[in-house]
C-alpha cells in the first residue's frame, strides 16, 4: 500500500505548483537542451547528449515521485486542527530548557518540510518528539553530539 502524504493547504498547493512548473517548463527546457545536443552530430560519443538524457531520466523521476505524493496525500484541514496538542498542522512555541532559547516550529507532513523556514516534519527527531505532547510538556529531543535537549512547549497555535 502506498505511504500516505500529509499535507496542509498551502503544501498541497505548492506541490501541484511545482509538478507544473516541472511538466511544462523544465521537460520543455531538458527537451531544448537534448535537440541542442543532437545537433552536434553523432550521439554515441556526445557527452552533451549523454547529460541531457540523464537530466532528463532524474527530472521524469522527480516528476513521478511528486505525483505518486499527490495522488497519495490526504490533506490537513485546518479547522480541524486542535491546539489541545501538537499535531500535523499546529504551530508550537519551544523553549530550550538549557539555553533558555523560543523557536517556534510549524509542524508539516514529510513532504514540504523545510527547517531553514521553520517548517518541520512530523517524521523529523523534533518533530516526532513534540507530536502528542500538550503546553507545559516538556519534551527531550535527541541530538546527534552531547545530551539530548529538553523543550518546554509554551504554546500550541493554529497554522
Amino acid at each position: 500500500m502506498p505511504r500516505e502524504t500529509l499535507l496542509t493547504p498551502e503544501g498541497l498547493e505548492e506541490l501541484k505548483a511545482k509538478v507544473d512548473y516541472l511538466s511544462t517548463v523544465r521537460r520543455q527546457e531538458v527537451a531544448e537542451r537534448i535537440k541542442e545536443a543532437r545537433e552536434f552530430g553523432d550521439i554515441s560519443e556526445n557527452s552533451e547528449y549523454d547529460d541531457a538524457k540523464n537530466e532528463q531520466a532524474m527530472l521524469e523521476k522527480q516528476i513521478s515521485d511528486l505525483a505518486d505524493k499527490l495522488r497519495n496525500a490526504r490533506v490537513i484541514d485546518s479547522n480541524d486542527v486542535s491546539t489541545e496538542a501538537v499535531t500535523v498542522g499546529v504551530t508550537v512555541h519551544v523553549k530550550d530548557q538549557k539555553t533558555h532559547k523560543s523557536n517556534k516550529f510549524k509542524i508539516v507532513g514529510s513532504a514540504e518540510a523545510d527547517p531553514s523556514d521553520q517548517k518541520l516534519s512530523n517524521e523529523s527527531p523534533v518533530g516526532k518528539a513534540l507530536m502528542g505532547h500538550k503546553r507545559n510538556d516538556i519534551v527531550s529531543v535527541a541530538v546527534p553530539r552531547g545530551p539530548a535537549r529538553e523543550l518546554k512547549i509554551t504554546k500550541i497555535e493554529a497554522a
